[in-house]
């Protein structure tokens, strides 16, 4: 058994349930519907192809290397965390009997859904510095490199592809509770808080340099 292996996809697995902006969005949109929660979720998972991606590719580096990229990616980020933070906690103080899809059919929950799940992921500055940290640890002395980052990012994505849509089937599983106008205005207003101060730490760190 590669001891290597086991041990990245144990620190992997914590890295991908560690609640934070992506289980935040995800938690969000489920509670809009059980399709919005799951293409949220695969957003997510979409956003860290790309990060995995950039890792493998080198590209990461030269993110790392050029502040001016780096910062432009966090106040990016930040903003946009930050705008679907205020929309929830908007959606908090706004007083409503059930949670509602804002408007549209399904397929534009779903399609809102799988957007912000990837978007708030992509934008995460902070993402492609740890793959380009962690990755390069779990590379074998003397073994070809690009095989086995492929096998590492590969972890990473199905992690999040088991993790982010069982959150999101657990969520819509306690629905019926969830949905009370009390529990989701204090979900929303938990959930809006957290990705309001998210966006603005991401936003403080750039501009404060």
């Amino acid at each position: 058994m590669d001891a290597q292996l086991v041990a990245f996809t144990g620190i992997a697995a914590g890295m991908v349930a560690m609640p934070g902006a992506d289980f935040t969005v995800v938690v969000r949109n489920a509670l809009a519907s059980r399709r919005a929660g799951v293409a949220s979720a695969i957003g997510v998972a979409g956003g860290l192809l790309v990060h995995t991606a950039l890792a493998v590719a080198g590209l990461a580096a030269v993110l790392v290397a050029v502040p001016v990229l780096f910062r432009t990616l966090q106040i990016a980020g930040g903003v946009y965390v930050l705008y679907l933070g205020v929309r929830a906690v908007r959606s908090a103080l706004r007083p409503r009997p059930v949670v509602a899809d804002e408007g549209g059919t399904a397929a534009d929950g779903t399609r809102r859904g799988l957007r912000q799940g990837f978007l708030t992921n992509v934008l995460n500055p902070k993402a492609p510095v740890l793959f380009l940290s962690l990755l390069p640890q779990f590379v074998p002395a003397g073994a070809p490199v690009l095989p086995r980052t492929l096998q590492l990012a590969t972890i990473v994505v199905a992690l999040a592809l088991v993790w982010f849509p069982l959150v999101a089937l657990l969520v819509d599983r306690l629905g019926p509770w969830l949905r009370r106008p009390r529990a989701t205005r204090a979900v929303e207003g938990v959930t809006g808080g957290a990705l309001t101060a998210l966006g603005a730490t991401l936003l403080v760190q750039p501009l404060a340099h």
